[in-house]
């Protein structure tokens, strides 16, 4: 079987395979109730800022919708950046055809998190990019890579993903 890769905005998936991005701490925010499900168990120290919480809750929401097939609902819930780079018809071909290879999720992990303000090929902003160790029904280990940014509303929306 060929390996699932998927490169969504490819310039936000930079600090992964070894372009220097600026890392910053990420600012001290008040803390918050925490209301709704559990998310899926992450690794200790990962997602420790409230905001690297709260883009770990949009990424987690975000796989949720994709995980059930949910492709166009998934991209209506990106970030504008990723809409404006990614027609809804090319995102859901794109998923459709990497997904179904890898058969029904079988558990995901959180493995760590890095804050960035800047990314290449991405306006400057909140970023904050989300590894998780998964496995699939038919694709025993796989690396998912989620790239939240904060929305000029404060919220947390995707805006790059990758699996490999």
């Amino acid at each position: 079987m060929r390996p699932a890769c998927l490169w969504i905005v490819p310039a936000l998936i930079a600090p992964i395979v070894g372009c220097q991005p600026k890392a910053e701490s990420p600012p001290a925010a008040a803390p918050t109730a925490d209301a709704g499900p559990k998310a899926p168990p992450a690794a200790p120290g990962v997602g420790r800022s409230a905001p690297e919480k709260a883009a770990v809750a949009a990424a987690n929401a975000w796989l949720k919708l994709v995980d059930e097939g949910k492709y166009q609902e998934s991209w209506q819930e990106t970030a504008g950046f990723f809409r404006a780079a990614v027609p809804q018809t090319d995102w859901t071909k794109q998923m459709k055809a990497v997904r179904a290879p890898l058969g029904a999720l079988q558990g995901r992990t959180a493995q760590a998190t890095q804050y960035l303000t800047s990314l290449p090929g991405a306006p400057d902003g909140e970023y904050v990019v989300v590894i998780y160790r998964a496995s699939y029904e038919k694709k025993g280990t796989a690396t998912e890579t989620v790239t939240p940014m904060r929305e000029a509303d404060g919220s947390w929306r995707v805006s790059g993903y990758f699996v490999k």
